[in-house]
């Protein structure tokens, strides 16, 4: 292998690793993103669960004991 060839092999894989690198903060950047939005959404589902918990110990009676129909 010649000088030129040796050099312009190193280039390319200079040029590689820099597109690499990008590459791998971009998806970083983007999981970085997904987690802040998984918490946010869990922390919003645990809200509403919290709130249907305190909906469902506002109504009167057993949740296993059945209403009687309403002709009684």
């Amino acid at each position: 292998m010649t000088q030129d060839q040796l050099v312009a092999r190193v280039d390319e894989l200079e040029t590689r690793l820099a597109f690499q690198d990008d590459t791998i903060q971009a998806l970083n950047d983007a999981l970085a993103a997904q987690q802040f939005e998984l918490d946010r959404l869990r922390r919003s589902l645990e809200l509403v669960a919290k709130r249907q918990a305190d909906l469902a110990a506002q109504i009167p009676g057993d949740a296993g004991e059945e209403a009687p129909p309403p002709h009684y």
